[in-house]
């Protein structure tokens, strides 16, 4: 747990303060804010809640142009993992890498125009268009909903496909054990409500189908007190980084050779009442003059590289409306 993130919700949630979060994947960097001091350098979107203003675009924000890491490069990653695994390091890692993109419009015009139930914009630093929830809290019910498992909606039987993939259903059963123990942590009572349902969602002018689960704990009746610690003791996230944790936390800093930062990180609004909260992946970040685009994708021993370097490339994209 990051004793100075925890203890800044943890300080507002007592006085049942409502108020925006955002923190990045080692919790050394974050801004907390109560929601009335909000301004138009951060925008956010959780499912009905938002802050944005309705706006009329004269530019739609799209990737003109895209420019991976080599496949080579990635493979000996891809390589590197495989062996940890072997060697009953790990189970399962999510292995993500930068992409530099080219693209038409700015960073706020790609939060405006794109289409997902999560979005963050902060000013000349990033937007994220999430698909996955981290957290939400509502009475005492905490719930979390690990994502993990994708495939072009296009493909014949899709859904189909993607429920009966050994590979994939590896990865997620991996995931939601982590995920499950993550909110054991904070929680009594946990137990995966739903397990593997299909989520539809727009990436570009595809769309692809998602596999999720949910899991559900209970929370004490003061959990207001502490909503710091509850969130901090989660983070990172589990379908982000691997299981067990700890050690793939070491890997990933070894292996990928770049910094997460916010990408990876989470979002989230808490109402004084309640709180939600995304992961955030689909991930669009300004460098300097150019900008950057992080994505990447689960590893287990199941794992065909050159299909998981395929779906780390797909993943770049700005869901358009």
């Amino acid at each position: 747990m990051h004793i100075e993130f925890a203890s800044a919700l943890n300080a507002l949630g007592k006085q049942r303060e409502p108020f925006f979060f955002v923190v990045n994947y080692t919790q050394d960097t974050f801004i907390v804010k109560p929601l009335k001091e909000m301004d138009a350098d951060i925008l956010y979107t959780l499912d009905s809640l938002s802050n944005a203003p309705s706006q009329t675009f004269t530019c739609k924000s799209t990737i003109v142009s895209q420019e991976c890491v080599t496949y080579e490069m990635y493979q000996q990653k891809f390589d590197a993992i495989i062996e940890h695994i072997k060697a009953g390091n790990i189970y399962l890692l999510n292995l993500t890498q930068p992409t530099k993109v080219e693209i038409q419009g700015d960073l706020e015009d790609a939060f405006y125009g794109a289409n997902a139930p999560f979005k963050l914009y902060i000013k000349d630093k990033f937007v994220c268009f999430s698909p996955e929830r981290f957290v939400k809290i509502e009475g005492n019910a905490i719930s979390t909903y690990p994502m993990k498992g994708t495939i072009d909606a296009s493909f014949p039987d899709a859904e189909a496909l993607i429920l009966a993939d050994e590979k994939e259903m590896a990865e997620h059963v991996m995931a939601v054990d982590l995920l499950r123990n993550d909110l054991s942590m904070v929680a009594k009572e946990v137990r995966v409500k739903t397990f593997r349902y299909i989520e539809k969602i727009k990436a570009g002018d595809k769309e692809l189908l998602q596999v999720s689960s949910h899991i559900e704990g209970t929370v004490e009746d003061d959990w207001h007190d502490c909503v710091g610690n509850i969130i901090s003791t989660m983070l990172p996230a589990g379908s982000i980084t691997g299981t067990p944790k700890k050690k793939s936390v070491e890997i990933i800093h070894e292996i990928e050779e770049y910094e997460r930062d916010f990408f990876s990180g989470v979002f989230g609004i808490y109402d004084g009442k309640s709180l939600d909260s995304a992961v955030m992946i689909r991930f669009l970040e300004k460098v300097e003059e150019s900008y950057v685009f992080k994505s990447g994708g689960g590893i287990t021993l199941l794992s065909d590289p050159k299909k998981e370097y395929d779906e780390m490339c797909a993943k770049v994209y700005i869901p358009s409306l």
